[in-house]
């Protein structure tokens, strides 16, 4: 059973080439951005993230290509501790057309001509969330999140991986207005 929740979890990050991901991001205001240089991945948190151990190194090693370009480095003793965590959500889309001689005459929509078609879709949404803590207080600092949604084309896995993570954190650090 377990197997079945996880299996669309899977593809989380496995984003359609023609589909975009819608990127948030939410902060402390108090928190000074510049005193964080080094961080560490908290484990307990990574370990609760309900995807696969393949797709959990994919994430890690692209939130760490992310945070090095900021010329942050991974600390045993760190400013900031990295964690993610995923959701996921069913979408049914449901259309219909409906064509036929319409009022007046005319060629036009109808519902009660030509029985027209409904076309039913299913699409699957992910979310990836990434945290940064404050080590020493213990306090999220500021948080990401990315929705797209998923495929299970396989074959890009890593490139749209390394892209989605890309978008959400290029929103950090925060800039204050």
């Amino acid at each position: 059973m377990k197997a079945i929740k996880i299996l669309p979890l899977l593809l989380l990050f496995v984003v359609a080439s023609c589909s975009s991901v819608k990127v948030y991001s939410d902060f402390d205001k108090s928190a000074d951005f510049s005193q964080y240089k080094t961080y560490a991945f908290h484990k307990r948190g990574i370990d609760k993230a309900e995807i696969s151990e393949l797709d959990k190194k994919r994430i890690l090693h692209a939130i760490d290509n992310e945070l090095s370009k900021k010329g942050m480095t991974k600390s045993e003793t760190p400013d900031l501790l990295v964690t993610i965590f995923t959701k996921e959500r069913e979408r049914v889309d449901v259309n219909q057309y409906n064509a036929g001689w319409g009022y007046g005459w005319r060629w036009g929509w109808n519902p009660y001509l030509w029985g027209g078609q409904s076309y039913v879709s299913t699409s699957t949404e992910g979310t990836l969330y990434i945290d940064l803590i404050d080590a020493k207080k213990k306090e999220l600092i500021w948080q990401g999140e990315g929705v797209g949604y998923l495929t299970e084309n396989r074959n890009e896995k890593e490139k749209q991986i390394n892209e989605f993570v890309a978008k959400i954190l290029e929103q950090f650090p925060p800039v204050k207005k």
